[in-house]
């Protein structure tokens, strides 16, 4: 349990190259707004630096880009791409110095789901690991992006699994639990099913920059 919450502590040196370097980056353009959005409080980076997080969630369906990177993802693991969800897009704002001068950067990151055609697993097995880590998971998200986010009455945002539970996903990892509302949550697990049917709309490519800020 231990050194998966160990990978948080390493994240904020490399986050921002991560954000601005990744081929999966996006930028907001046309379309409808997110469905939700959660902005973080301004976070110390390791570097001196200041970070501040915003999720912009879907769920959109995937461009064409993502779609074909799917399908070799899918393949090369041996199975059929049923469907491609794109759940949110994480937007990276750095301030700090380079060189002693004041320097701002900042970059996006889509998070997307391929639903290759995996077995079934025993999703009930992996949740109650999930249970169990769960309020440390909170504690290591918030030393890196700020309180796990809370509806207004106090109550945490479910924890989503990107790659789902119910078909093998990693229960604990750092990068496949995405803080969501409880009604974007329950979009999410409504459409998994849909995204894992054959000819489904999941499969059908979307616009590039689905959503306004």
């Amino acid at each position: 349990m231990t050194a998966a919450f160990a990978i948080f502590r390493t994240t904020s040196a490399v986050a921002l190259l991560t954000l601005v370097g990744c081929g999966s980056a996006t930028v907001g353009g046309g379309g409808s707004p997110a469905r939700a959005k959660w902005v973080s409080p301004i976070v110390s980076t390791p570097d001196g630096g200041q970070l501040q997080t915003t999720i912009y969630y879907g769920p959109w369906q995937c461009s064409a880009a993502f779609i074909s990177r799917c399908e070799s993802k899918c393949a090369a693991q041996g199975y059929a791409l049923m469907g491609c969800i794109w759940l949110a897009d994480i937007k990276g704002d750095w301030k700090g110095r380079y060189l002693f001068m004041p320097a701002e950067a900042g970059g996006r990151l889509a998070i997307t789901h391929c639903c290759c055609d995996y077995p079934k697993a025993d999703g009930e097995a992996l949740r109650k690991v999930w249970n169990r880590a769960r309020p440390e998971y909170r504690e290591a998200w918030g030393r890196e992006f700020g309180a796990w986010p809370q509806s207004a009455t106090g109550k945490y945002w479910p924890g989503h699994h990107i790659f789902d539970l119910g078909h093998g996903g990693p229960p604990v990892a750092p990068n496949n639990v995405l803080p969501a509302p409880d009604d974007v949550h329950s979009i999410f697990n409504a459409e998994y099913p849909a995204c894992y049917a054959p000819g489904g709309k999941w499969l059908t490519p979307g616009p590039a920059r689905p959503y306004v800020d």
